[in-house]
């Protein structure tokens, strides 16, 4: 029975890149199962059983946008190191506000304000806000973000009051109204707010009516509400007062600095190389941890390392591509300045 019990599982060899933080839960064991089921042993000696159908997959050509519109997009966990750059970032700015009680220069847009507190690239913008409103410590209804009742009108009246004077949020929270704002964007050319948001999320947001948003919320399905949330919160980035700002600012950073990690770690399946992936986002980008290959018995050591080199570059490459986005987007805001 035990022979059986064996026989039943392609046992794999992992190959480790880098050591894993200190602090940080690690993967120990990792096993493809013949029940389509990914076995994990964790270095707290826990277990668990991920469903590879419910894991994110890519192929060994990943959408790289060479207009460097849109950032490639891995839903990860956030590497300690990161997390622990943040905190040293953080009590640094401390000591310098005490020392220079004079400093009053804050950025005015969202993506300026969240690049100051969290640093790094276009996909750490994009990983903490994600994170941020999948964990459930941002609303975009919460009441800082609700517009005031008012009879007031600017004189002489401005395009940007004419299109949200009736919007209940500073965002346009619907899907009617968000679409609307969309199309009108689109139509003059002016969705650089947008720029770098993975097509992904665009797409979802698209051909989502407001009816299975709503669908999807009541299903706890948080992956499909960020996406198109954070599609939203951008449509209206640019509405948003300096309040609104700094709460979003404040609300990300929390909840980056809380983050927990010992959350299960992520696995990737790049189903060309048969191969499962454990990734974190650090501060230069994306980083393997381990890779199984689920015929690992029956390919040589060659071909293991072949199909490892290729999703090291892959990876590299996804980075390189995001960085793009990053400078553009960054180039792009100082020449607004």
């Amino acid at each position: 029975m035990k022979i059986l019990y064996t026989s039943m599982l392609f046992v794999l060899v992992f190959i480790s890149v880098s050591a894993q933080n200190a602090g940080q839960t690690k993967i120990s064991e990792m096993k493809w199962g013949l029940d389509y089921n990914l076995h994990i042993k964790l270095s707290n000696d826990t277990n668990y059983v991920m469903d590879v159908r419910g894991l994110y997959h890519t192929g060994k050509n990943p959408f790289i946008d060479t207009t460097e519109q849109s950032t490639t997009y891995y839903p990860v966990t956030l590497d300690n190191e990161f997390i622990q750059f943040l905190k040293d970032q953080r009590i640094g700015e401390r000591e310098m506000i005490q020392s220079d009680t004079t400093k009053t220069d804050q950025p005015k847009t969202l993506w300026a304000s969240l690049h100051k507190s969290i640093g790094g690239g276009y996909v750490h913008f994009i990983n903490c806000l994600i994170y941020t409103l999948e964990s459930n410590q941002l609303y975009l209804t919460d009441p800082i973000m609700k517009r005031p009742i008012s009879d007031w009108k600017p004189k002489p009246m401005t395009e940007s009051f004419k299109r949200t004077h009736k919007w209940e949020f500073y965002i346009p929270y619907d899907q009617r109204t968000a679409k609307k704002e969309y199309s009108k964007r689109k139509s003059e050319e002016d969705l650089k707010d947008l720029q770098g948001i993975p097509a992904s999320f665009i797409e979802l947001f698209l051909s989502t009516h407001q009816k299975q948003y709503e669908q999807f919320r009541a299903d706890q399905k948080k992956q499909n509400v960020s996406q198109i949330d954070i599609v939203r919160l951008l449509l209206g980035a640019k509405y948003l007062g300096m309040e609104q700002i700094q709460y979003i600012q404040s609300k990300v950073l929390t909840a980056v600095l809380r983050y927990n990690i010992n959350t299960l770690p992520s696995v990737i399946i790049f189903d060309d190389y048969n191969a499962a992936v454990s990734m974190t986002l650090d501060n230069t980008g994306y980083k393997i941890g381990y890779i199984v290959f689920r015929d690992q018995n029956s390919i040589s050591p060659e071909e293991s390392n072949v199909r490892f080199k290729k999703i090291e570059a892959m990876v590299k490459a996804v980075n390189d591509a995001n960085n793009r986005v990053f400078k553009k987007r960054l180039q792009n805001y100082y020449q607004k300045k």
